[in-house]
């Protein structure tokens, strides 16, 4: 397969007067000169994004998303289900394999029987990952296109490329809120005690190891939560971890 097209895009700087139409339109070009029939490029749903601004570029064949929902297919999907397995493209076929014995096999071979009764016989999924984990997700389907291992790389270029320039003109409050660098300052003895949270230990638990009583650690993971604005302990893991504090 020729990749020109991948390369072009990945070299072209969006020039700020280009609006998230014109990055779209290069887009799909892009994807169409690849094979593929379909493409979807869309953002993580989270609390503070609405249903309509999720979805940032490309289309499904016509009746597919309604089918979709119609038998909840969300709920099973394992090509969805599969991206928090995967933080690489991969081709559809990887996570029904992966997912062979669960208990819901049979209504996911359905739907594959239904995406490919409106066109969609093969595809790829590539994630796009920020400093708070996963923010979107490019795919593509429709014929049966063979991607090399170099190739894959390319799109998962191309993802995170069109991702990022698309989000950036068309909400500008959530590129900068997921973009941005994080701006936390811990103490040495705050990423301590915030490590320990991670590994589930109590206050207890933290104050036998750092040498502390119960008391101030529970003093320093107040400090903590008051610095991310979370709600309680279990937030502040959430937190850390999309933040990259722990790992």
């Amino acid at each position: 397969m020729n990749m020109d097209a991948v390369l072009e895009f990945l070299d072209t700087g969006r020039d700020g007067e280009d609006g998230a139409d014109v990055v779209r339109a290069r887009l799909s070009k892009v994807i169409g000169a690849l094979g593929f029939d379909f493409f979807t490029l869309v953002r993580q749903p989270g609390p503070e994004s609405d249903a309509d601004g999720i979805m940032l570029a490309g289309q499904w064949p016509k009746g597919w998303p309604e089918l979709y929902v119609k038998r909840k297919y969300a709920a099973i999907d394992p090509i969805i289900r599969y991206l928090g397995h995967s933080q690489r493209g991969y081709r559809w076929s990887e996570p029904m394999l992966a997912f062979e014995q669960d208990p819901h096999r049979s209504r996911m071979e359905r739907m594959m029987v239904d995406a490919r009764r409106h066109g969609l016989e093969d595809g790829y999924v590539f994630p796009v990952h920020g400093r708070r984990g996963l923010v979107g997700v490019l795919s593509v389907a429709g014929r049966t296109v063979d991607l090399s291992p170099s190739q894959m790389s390319l799109m998962d270029a191309l993802a995170k490329k069109a991702f990022w320039d698309i989000l950036e003109v068309h909400d500008r409050g959530a590129y900068e809120r997921i973009a941005r660098p994080v701006a936390v300052q811990m103490t040495r003895r705050e990423m301590e005690t915030l490590e320990y949270l991670g590994y589930g230990m109590t206050s207890n638990e933290m104050g036998a190891t750092l040498g502390l009583s119960a008391h101030t650690v529970d003093w320093y993971m107040n400090g903590i939560q008051d610095k991310l604005n979370a709600k309680n302990r279990h937030h502040v893991v959430a937190i850390a971890f999309r933040l990259g504090l722990i790992s």
